[in-house]
């Protein structure tokens, strides 16, 4: 058996094919929080200028350095220097195609055949894909309250294979906003041992929080432990152009060369220049971004007390996402389909962010409401209440 043939299907495109065969009404249409990623097209400006460049950058259409633009590697030191108060030069950052890129490079700099990395629980199914492909062993770090992982249960898991603990702060599938204390937790543990944070922050900017997120780059040394990872699509729109940010050691970035150019040999071209032009420009549009999903966050909130009178938790909320507690007897792998069928709402089930059986996975949901205003995360919550389906004991009981 190949490592592909024993990995899971990609869960986002898995789950697509329960619309087969169904029809919606126009009075009823879908509700789609299956996928966090951006639906409409970046804003008018910044297409403007991808097409400009198009049309009179002959080099835009050329292979360009493997590691990315250096003007777009400048723009991100320069920012992340600014935004987190600490010391980024150029040759930290290397340009990815995507932060899914990002993650498989800065695994094949850190890891063998047989070795390990720590990923809490729920995690992001992609992480534990390529891990599962590369013949690394995933070791699960179950979340505890508001689903926080926990430093000393991580510590009791580092063997001698381990070679990393990633992280994903604003999280998916969780939503939560790790605290700065607990990531520099993380930070200090992994520095103790040896081994290298990842630290995936996707969603860096729809953070509730003002201020740097973390202290971890004010650290004098902190490129001989941390790997931080970044997307520009979801700031900007720019999912399609496949354009994220491997933040490291310039000694961890020549290895991940080696990866990069084998696979793509450079990055999107057109997507560089549409990042840094956004990087550049659109600060004041990706605050007010920023405002609408922290509305649609407070909306979640704010329908909550409808659907905890039903059973349901919310368990952690924030960025894109939402993370739901059903009280229902069946699998959230049973329910996620039946919910298509019967309530026109397609969402991700537990079971797609859990190893197989997790108590955790089989009791919840995944929402991601980024391209959900506020209407419709109330209709969503509407379809959500009442379903009338048989109650898990502990539910029936209450």
């Amino acid at each position: 058996m190949t490592r592909t043939s024993s990995t899971f299907l990609p869960p986002v495109m898995e789950s697509r094919r329960w619309l087969d065969g169904i029809t919606f009404s126009a009075d009823r249409p879908l509700i789609n929080v299956s996928q966090a990623a951006p639906v409409d097209p970046p804003p008018h400006a910044l297409r403007q200028a991808i097409a400009d460049a198009a049309l009179t950058q002959t080099d835009a259409h050329l292979y360009g350095p493997v590691l990315g633009l250096p003007e777009l590697r400048h723009e991100v030191a320069t920012q992340w220097s600014a935004g987190y108060g600490g010391a980024v030069a150029a040759d930290n950052v290397a340009i990815t195609s995507g932060c899914n890129q990002a993650f498989c490079a800065a695994i094949v700099t850190l890891c063998d055949q047989g070795d390990e990395v720590i990923l809490p629980t729920p995690w992001y199914f992609n992480h534990k894909m390529w891990l599962d492909m590369n013949g690394v062993r995933t070791i699960p770090l179950p979340v505890g309250a508001g689903l926080l992982p926990d430093p000393e249960k991580a510590a009791a898991r580092i063997t001698p294979r381990t070679r990393a603990i990633a992280l994903v702060t604003p999280n998916n599938p969780g939503g939560v906003e790790y605290p700065a204390d607990l990531v520099r937790a993380f930070f200090d543990l992994a520095r103790s041992r040896g081994i290298a944070l990842i630290l995936d922050e996707t969603y860096r900017n729809f953070d509730s929080r003002t201020g740097a997120p973390h202290d971890l780059l004010t650290d004098p040394d902190w490129a001989e432990t941390l790997i931080q990872l970044y997307s520009f699509s979801k700031a900007y729109r720019l999912t399609g152009h496949r354009v994220g940010a491997m933040i490291s050691s310039p000694q961890r970035l020549a290895e991940a060369e080696k990866f990069l150019d084998t696979v793509t040999i450079c990055p999107n071209q057109l997507g560089q220049i549409a990042a840094l032009w956004g990087m550049q420009n659109l600060a004041q549009w990706l605050s007010g971004e920023r405002a609408e999903i922290l509305d649609r966050r407070a909306a979640i909130e704010d329908n909550m007390p409808a659907l905890e009178t039903d059973g349901w938790r919310l368990l952690g909320c924030g960025a894109y996402f939402a993370y739901l507690q059903h009280p229902f007897a069946d699998s959230s792998a049973t329910l996620a389909p039946k919910l298509v069928r019967e309530a026109g709402v397609l969402l991700l089930p537990g079971t797609m962010f859990t190893p197989q059986g997790d108590p955790l996975g089989l009791r919840s949901f995944r929402v991601a409401f980024a391209n959900v205003d506020r209407d419709g995360i109330g209709a969503l919550m509407h379809r959500l209440s009442g379903l009338g389906w048989p109650l898990a004991p502990d539910r029936a009981n209450a």
